[in-house]
């Protein structure tokens, strides 16, 4: 069965269950949404049957299988789009609707020529011919290293270096040798051969984080019918983490030239009279470093080099990601590993067999180490494996060779502050989206980085699959904002950094950190509390993170007396309507970053505020699903506090209290940002009074209207962003007379019909922002932006700047395109 049955069949009951949400929801698309679960209804039983069948479907049946797939995948994406709409876009909900008749129509197009009918017929057919048999695996992970742990290969190294312990196993043997089970292949096959075929040479890569199952793919590749038939000769090397580059470039050589046997070349060019004619396909397996990779590819003729790392090496158009495994693939995967067959055995407990598979993510090398290490285990076991993975430690201990430190190998290239950043994505929740602005401002305040430098190391993280950086066209771009971006870590890699961060005595550690949200704190903190919470002797860190499910008062407090002298982060993450802040918030006077997460349904209740005074050294504070507190006179002011973000926050007029100099309290505040905070009806004048303000980012409130009058009092104000206002209906006049501002965003602010007459003033703004806003009137004084080098707007609107462009030199504008198609949802 091809891994796209599996997909069709899981991708279409999900489908379902969000055209339900729409129809009960959304009543604008009500009528489709009904016509579309008629027609997937009527489809599904007979993709079941498919699913289910365990039979291999031959490739013409797999790729109309494939189609579907892909059709029902591009309409789950535009279902979470059109939930995710807001109801004042018009335009966004009529592109919307119209995206959803192109999907029925293609659906119902796809039903007609009942492709599915004839499908079922070969289903069927093929199993009434076909005996199909798996048998138990042969040899255990730790007898392939023992009996092959010392033999080199020719591209020098070990083979437990190169076989990368799980990704050689992914495959599952059966009766014949020649016969493998690679679960989740086929469309990994067809993304890289689509590459490769369609290219005369050129360097292609396959992707991903250390036991996902590169190297099973690549000899899958291998091995396939149509790569070997494409090209002439196929030369698969491993070159490990400490590869031998010049005997590995021998063999490339003599694999290109016909010069079999050269134990050394002396001149790496082989750019020849006469060139290399054949087609040739050289697969690097195992690659770790740009340096290794160019050292090995330079100067080589016309010929396909397929780069296979946990980095991404190639270009990223030119790169496939591999991706976990579906939950039906990973059930599969894990019984063969655990009982030997491809099901769950009769009387064995399924949920208990679903939660601990779940606990691997769909990770390839997780599902088979833990399975292997589960084998032949009484339930009750399983139990304890089972709490033991959900606290991210290891299963057992073989659990942790095997796993762990496979895993731990892809940090031995970073540098040391790289790692730390690293061990510091252990901090946050499994399973949630972390802000990157978050994490920009710890490395900043806590590794002293740049914020340039913190972005390139969140990069490279991302580029050696330690992370997922979302996709966002404002990512990495001048005056970029991070507050809206998130990244993503599989919790396979979060366990590594649970399990490195968590080594020692719990006092002595330089991160405290709860593997998952509990009602109440660990036992073992509050049985330390005799002792101070100290870093290293060589380090003058402790970070600190508390994720509480419920309620917190003052007797759940009361056993956790805890001292933290030298910690500079505290991240609090919770879920409830009130929240009494921890005792020991007053004694962390060195405190530098402050996080306040609540994960609830409605803004919390902050108590005991007031321990604010003693954090005379806060940089960095992210209140996220709160009551802002109040302000008074008497609030102790906050003298280094240079960036506050107020996320999702009820304001109540915090800012406005009559009396209340805000720029007392915050006379270093750079930085601020207000997100989601729906009571935000007019941004108060208070405001203004903060004159050391760099950048104020006022985004998505719905019901802002209005900006004060004083905004010219801003006189360091350098960026602006009002994005996602759509209630604002003007820009003041005073705007223009901001003389440092550099960056105007006010994208997506649907109200807005005009800009300011005199914004010509604004000689040091550099670029403006303004997707899906209407204005329509050209201004005349905006041919005086002489510093103006970029704006972003819709193609309808672009005629505006027309004028400015030729007044302007060097000015670029960029008109955003409108898209009716389906094809985005592919990125």
């Amino acid at each position: 069965m091809a891994v796209t049955d599996f997909f069709a069949g899981e991708i279409a009951t999900e489908l379902l269950k969000q055209l339900f949400s729409i129809s009960a929801k959304a009543w604008k698309y009500k009528n489709i949404a009904d016509r579309l679960i008629a027609l997937i209804e009527t489809i599904q039983p007979t993709i079941k049957e498919i699913q289910y069948s365990g039979v291999e479907l031959p490739p013409h049946r797999q790729a109309q299988i494939g189609m579907l797939f892909s059709t029902l995948e591009k309409g789950h994406k535009l279902t979470e789009r059109v939930l995710s709409s807001r109801r004042w876009n018009m335009y966004r909900q009529f592109t919307l609707a119209k995206k959803m008749e192109k999907l029925e129509k293609t659906i119902s197009d796809f039903m007609k020529n009942q492709i599915l009918t004839h499908i079922l017929a070969d289903v069927h057919q093929l199993r009434a011919n076909a005996d199909v048999r798996f048998d138990r695996v042969e040899r255990s992970l730790t007898g392939l290293e023992e009996q092959l742990g010392s033999m080199k290969i020719g591209g020098g190294g070990m083979i437990r270096d190169a076989m990368k312990i799980a990704e050689a196993t992914m495959e599952i043997e059966t009766s014949s040798e020649d016969e493998k089970f690679g679960v989740g292949l086929e469309m990994g096959k067809r993304k890289v051969k689509k590459m490769m075929f369609n290219a005369e040479g050129g360097l292609f890569g396959i992707s991903g984080m250390g036991g996902v199952g590169k190297t099973t793919l690549a000899r899958d590749l291998e091995r396939d019918n149509d790569v070997r038939c494409y090209f002439e000769k196929i030369l698969f090397l491993t070159v490990s983490q400490s590869p031998l580059v010049e005997e590995l470039r021998a063999h490339i050589w003599g694999f290109l030239t016909g010069c079999e046997g050269v134990d050394h070349v002396q001149d790496w060019n082989l750019q020849y009279n006469g060139g290399v004619k054949t087609k040739k396909l050289v697969i690097l397996d195992d690659v770790w470093t740009r340096k290794a990779l160019d050292s090995l590819t330079s100067n080589l003729p016309s010929c396909t080099i397929l780069v296979v790392s946990r980095s991404k090496l190639a270009d990223p158009n030119a790169t496939y990601d591999v991706e976990v495994l579906r939950e039906d693939e990973a059930i599969s995967l894990f019984c063969l590993c655990a009982f030997g067959q491809k099901s769950l055995p009769p009387g064995f407990d399924k949920d208990l067999v679903k939660k601990v598979a779940g606990e691997c993510k769909g990770l390839p090398l997780a599902l088979k180490v833990t399975g292997a290490s589960l084998k032949d285990r009484p339930e009750m076991y399983w139990q304890g494996a089972l709490q033991r993975l959900s606290k991210g430690e290891p299963a057992d201990e073989t659990h942790e060779t095997r796993l762990l430190h496979h895993m731990e190998a892809s940090l031995a290239d970073l540098d040391e502050t790289a790692r730390e950043c690293f061990l510091d994505l252990g901090a946050f929740p499994e399973d949630r989206k972390i802000p990157v602005d978050i994490l920009i401002n710890m490395w900043i305040e806590v590794h002293d980085l740049d914020e340039a430098v913190a972005f390139a190391t969140l990069v490279d993280l991302s580029h050696k699959n330690l992370l997922t950086l979302g996709k966002d066209p404002r990512l990495g771009s001048t005056y970029a904002s991070y507050y809206d971006v998130f990244v993503t870590q599989h919790d396979v890699l979060r366990d590594l950094a649970l399990h490195l961060s968590n080594k020692g005595k719990v006092n002595r550690r330089k991160r405290l950190l709860m593997p998952k949200r509990e009602e109440e704190l660990p036992k073992t903190w509050g049985k330390n509390c005799d002792e101070e919470y100290n870093a290293e002797i060589d380090h003058n860190v402790d970070r600190i993170c508390v994720f509480v499910a419920g309620e917190m008062d003052d007797m759940d407090w009361s056993d956790f007396d805890m001292d933290f002298p030298k910690a500079e982060i505290l991240i609090l993450n919770f879920s409830s309507d009130k929240y009494v802040l921890p005792p020991f918030l007053s004694k962390m006077t060195r405190l530098k970053v402050l996080v306040i997460i609540n994960n609830g349904m409605s803004p919390a209740i902050l108590r005991d505020f007031s321990m604010f005074a003693n954090l005379s050294k806060l940089r960095s504070l992210w209140l996220e699903r709160v009551h802002v507190p109040e302000l008074y006179n008497t609030t102790i002011p906050l003298k280094h506090l240079h960036k506050m973000s107020l996320i999702l926050c009820k304001i109540n007029n915090s800012f406005d209290q009559t009396g209340v100099d805000v720029s007392c309290i915050f006379p270093k505040l750079g930085d601020l940002t207000i997100d989601h905070c729906d009571d935000l009806v007019t941004l108060p004048s208070s405001i203004c009074k903060m004159t050391s303000l760099n950048s104020l980012s006022i985004t998505n409130c719905p019901r802002l209207g209005e900006l004060p009058k004083n905004l010219s009092k801003l006189q360091a104000l350098e960026l602006l962003r009002l994005y996602a206002c759509p209630e604002l209906k003007a820009l003041p006049d005073e705007i223009c007379e901001l003389p440092q501002l550099k960056y105007l965003d006010i994208s997506q602010c649907v109200s807005l019909s005009c800009l300011p007459e005199d914004i010509g003033k604004l000689k040091t703004l550099e670029k403006i922002d303004m997707r899906e806003c209407y204005i329509a009137g050209r201004v005349s004084s905006a041919v005086s932006l002489e510093s103006l080098r970029h704006v972003i707007c819709d193609e309808d609107v672009a005629f505006i700047w027309e004028e400015v462009e030729r007044a302007v030199p060097g000015l670029k504008i960029e008109a955003a395109e409108k898209c009716f198609s389906l094809d985005w949802l592919d990125e």
